[in-house]
């Protein structure tokens, strides 16, 4: 933010007249939020083979996470259906 104090004249006397100019660099405010992630040669080329037609690498990125979380999920799933009933503890039975 930059202060500017200028001079008008008015009624025989100078009057000082305070403007503020508020300044916003637009890149910083969207290069705020960019990361950069340094990959191998060998990663670059294969996120590159993997990303589709005009895909950015932050959707390919996302989509990998959300990918890997489903994967998990469905892990700790059958996981827990392997486990037998007598393992498992209803709420009501759990005391603070």
């Amino acid at each position: 933010m930059k202060r500017c104090t200028c001079w008008q004249r008015g009624s025989g006397n100078y009057q000082s007249i305070v403007k503020v100019l508020s300044i916003y660099n637009a890149y910083n405010m969207i290069m705020a939020a960019v990361k950069r992630v340094p990959v191998s040669k060998t990663v670059w080329k294969k996120l590159g083979e993997m990303k589709g037609a005009g895909q950015t690498y932050d959707d390919l990125l996302e989509e990998m996470i959300e990918r890997v979380k489903k994967a998990r999920l469905e892990e700790d799933v059958k996981m827990w259906e392997s486990c037998p009933d007598s393992e498992y503890v209803s709420l009501s039975e759990i005391k603070d």
